[in-house]
């Protein structure tokens, strides 16, 4: 029976590299793999996942209104051959109703969905596609990675060109490493305070 997982961390992680490993490890067998990511995600290019660590790959960029089922139906039976499993990144940009979608594509198209993202925002506020695949994964998996004092990192600040913390804005703004640094809860909140 095919599941829905979700893979989540924080901010450099490896998610994209992982997403992109399992991706080429079915590809490598001679299976289809579609890859999803979201359109206005594009540090890469868009349509484009990349990794920090340089490796690459075109996926098919969703808007916030896609049917993913639909399109998933669509492209499973369009000639290319059966779809073997769909790799979601940056799946915290996911709509509730997409997560539902992906969830019936597990469920009614019998194809494993493998989403990564990120659980939090800057401000430790879940984000409505993570939200939803808290609430409805067959499978949920923590990606780990470590604050500066050697903790489980958990969170991740934004910070301005400056370097300095926001503390306030719009939960979505698309950055890497120039924008967010990842820490545990305790220098988390000691940034956030800060000021």
């Amino acid at each position: 029976m095919a599941k829905l997982y979700f893979s989540y961390a924080t901010m450099n992680a490896g998610k994209s590299t992982l997403l992109l490993q399992a991706a080429y490890n079915y590809q490598e067998r001679g299976m289809r793999v579609v890859m999803l990511i979201a359109a206005f995600d594009d540090r890469a290019g868009t349509g484009r996942i990349a990794s920090r660590i340089g490796l690459r790959s075109d996926g098919i960029p969703f808007h916030g209104d896609d049917d993913l089922y639909s399109l998933v139906e669509r492209l499973n039976s369009d000639g290319s051959g059966a779809i073997a499993c769909i790799f979601v990144d940056e799946a915290q940009f996911l709509g509730e109703n997409q997560v539902w979608q992906l969830a019936r594509v597990a469920d009614r198209l019998g194809i494993p969905v493998m989403a990564y993202g990120l659980r939090t925002d800057f401000q430790g506020k879940l984000f409505p596609g993570s939200m939803s695949l808290l609430a409805i994964a067959d499978e949920l998996r923590e990606v780990r990675t470590i604050c500066h004092c050697g903790r489980k990192a958990t969170m991740v600040v934004r910070q301005d060109g400056d370097g300095n913390v926001v503390r306030e804005g719009a939960q979505v703004d698309v950055g890497g490493n120039e924008k967010y640094v990842s820490y545990c809860r305790r220098h988390w909140e000691d940034q956030m305070r800060d000021g």
